[in-house]
């Protein structure tokens, strides 16, 4: 079974980061997609959807130290589906957990050395931040290797997408 979802973006408001215990951060935020195309008429349309994104530990300390509103950002991670009642209505909600942060504002991505990408993994119950500045390659158990600079060239011309 595979849950993956990949966006980039650009941040809605400043993140909220609360602590649910004294080591254990959380941070929310909103993230503006938008997908742009030219309809049959020749007339251009551009549509927004808005995703709730969440993270944790030490993701979430990084996010409240450098991501604002209106930075923009490529995440990597999973969805989620909760709900609750209040006052007899049920509400739902999706959620982007994320796993994986790179910061794509213009100052960051013109810097050769990506240090501005950020991905967590588990260690024995534990969450970790890697800085793919520390380390020129990636494997993950199920992919292939990820490069560090692999800077996301094949998206670039997101307007010719079959979708």
């Amino acid at each position: 079974m595979l849950n993956k979802v990949f966006l980039i973006g650009h941040v809605g408001n400043d993140p909220e980061v609360n602590y649910v215990k004294e080591d254990v951060p959380v941070a929310k935020f909103s993230l503006a997609t938008t997908e742009t195309y030219t309809s049959r008429d020749g007339e251009k349309i551009s549509n927004t959807e808005w995703h709730n994104i969440v993270a944790w530990r030490g993701l979430a300390k990084v996010i409240e130290k450098y991501v604002k509103k209106g930075s923009k950002l490529y995440i990597g991670g999973k969805i989620t589906y909760r709900k609750y009642e209040k006052d007899g209505e049920t509400k739902y909600y999706t959620d982007i957990i994320i796993r994986e942060l790179k910061m794509l504002d213009s100052r960051a991505s013109t810097n050769s050395d990506n240090k501005n990408s950020f991905k967590v993994e588990k260690t024995n119950n534990d969450s970790k931040i890697d800085n793919k500045k520390e380390e020129k390659q990636i494997v993950k158990k199920d992919s292939a290797p990820a490069t560090q600079n692999n800077d996301f060239e094949e998206f670039s011309d997101l307007d010719d997408l079959p979708f």
